[in-house]
């Protein structure tokens, strides 16, 4: 077995080229030493070449080279066999991996990284510009292998090249609804209504309806019986009184009387067709009104009405109330009977009706068990006609429940009553409550 090789560093290209030259300059047969020229020049350069740090043992410049290194390079070259060239590589491929090893070489750089060079730089913005987004990620791809593929599939392959707008989705807007039909202007619904801060009593349409004592024209040309009542209850005309004894929404009360307190209407009339057992007279709107009442109560089979007492004067009044002093003192004849100047019978507007059957009839007091005084209860207002004092509500009239007086105030505002759950005119028009007279002075 052959003894191993000193180690020895291995020769860099400069020091190979210089070798070769002095070899070639003065050739040496095996078994010559080495010529002196070529001993002093590899002297010479073995000064040259600085030690090394490390475990290698240097050769030291005054030592003639060992005879088997002579022969190496007296011989000719084995090309099978690795040069020192392709053994220093070797020995530099090993160190960079980390294996055991002699350091590189002083003229060895460690490797950098190349980035493109400028036309592939320039072929990027050019597929950036004009490709789509699938074709920058490929060509970053193709540069870059260590970068990850993209998530998108690719497309399958075809025949014909596919189009960039195959893969782009055209915006679209949202789809404009389509026209409404027009609405023919005979479904329209025509409404009246006030403009707010108007002059109701510049309008023509109520100045001639209060002009003719037209109450339902009336509150027609206002807009209704809602913004009648308000108007009234705001007071934003004073055109609509209620201290007004012509009209039928007049309200008379223990402190309203009447202006002058003993006005009279300006005519009064008998109803037809109604038993009359004290030759009472009504407004003619009341009269009318009556009649067409005792013929409903009739037609249902709940008995005949008669009329005990409508118009009462102001003499009348004063006579009567006179009267119920004597029987009741002063405070018992109030909660019965009116002063003069506040009694609602002296408007006309006021009926006292009584129960009849068989060709005569009963007192005041019977109507209310009777089946006249309750479908009178139930029915009255479908004709305009309201109870005006009825159960419970003495606080607010002053008087004690009377069944059988009945007030006429127009079908207008009797049925507005009647579905706000309304027993007084004082409530119903937002007036204070009227228990007992105002101090005399």
């Amino acid at each position: 077995m052959q003894a191993p090789v000193p180690h020895t560093l291995p020769l860099t290209r400069r020091e190979a080229r210089e070798r070769a030259r002095v070899h070639d300059a003065a050739p040496a047969r095996a078994g010559e030493a080495v010529p002196a020229r070529a001993d002093e020049a590899m002297r010479a350069r073995a000064d040259e070449v600085p030690a090394r740090v490390g475990d290698v043992p240097r050769a030291r410049p005054d030592e003639a080279l060992p005879a088997r290194a002579r022969e190496a390079l007296r011989a000719p070259r084995d090309k099978t066999q690795p040069t020192r060239r392709d053994q220093a590589a070797l020995t530099r491929r090993a160190s960079s991996l980390g294996g055991p090893g002699v350091p590189l070489a002083q003229h060895a750089r460690r490797r950098r990284r190349r980035w493109p060079s400028v036309p592939v730089a320039a072929a990027l913005v050019a597929v950036f510009v004009l490709g789509s987004s699938a074709s920058v990620t490929a060509a970053v791809t193709r540069l870059t292998p260590e970068a990850p593929p993209p998530a998108v599939a690719a497309p399958e392959p075809s025949e014909s090249p596919v189009p960039l707008s195959a893969f782009i989705e055209p915006a679209t807007a949202d789809p404009a609804p389509p026209p409404l039909a027009p609405v023919p202007a005979t479904d329209l619904p025509v409404v009246e209504q006030q403009v707010a801060g108007q002059d109701l009593c510049a309008d023509p349409a109520v100045t001639s309806a209060l002009a003719a004592q037209d109450e339902a024209a009336v509150i027609a040309a206002v807009g209704g019986i809602d913004p009648f009542r308000q108007t009234v209850v705001t007071g934003t005309a004073p055109c609509l009184r209620l201290d007004d004894p012509n009209l039928s929404w007049v309200v008379v009360n223990k402190i309203r009387p009447f202006a002058p307190i003993d006005w009279a209407p300006g005519s009064v009339v008998f109803p037809e067709g109604v038993r009359n057992l004290g030759e009472g007279a009504l407004a003619p709107e009341a009269a009318a009104a009556l009649t067409a009442m005792v013929s409903a109560a009739a037609a249902a089979g709940v008995g005949e009405i008669g009329l005990q007492s409508a118009y009462r004067s102001y003499t009348t009044q004063q006579t009567s109330y006179s009267v119920q002093v004597a029987d009741r003192g002063v405070e018992g004849a109030d909660l019965v009977s009116a002063r003069p100047g506040h009694s609602e019978h002296q408007s006309g507007l006021a009926a006292d009706v009584v129960p009849c059957a068989d060709g005569s009839c009963g007192t005041l007091d019977d109507l209310a068990a009777t089946p006249q005084g309750a479908w009178v209860a139930e029915h009255a207002w479908e004709f305009g006609w309201i109870v005006r004092y009825q159960e419970g509500r003495t606080d607010v009239t002053g008087y004690a429940p009377e069944p059988w007086h009945l007030r006429y105030v127009g079908p207008e505002i009797a049925a507005a009553m009647r579905e706000g759950g309304y027993t007084t005119l004082e409530e119903f028009f937002a007036l204070p409550a009227a228990p007992t007279y105002a101090p005399a002075g």
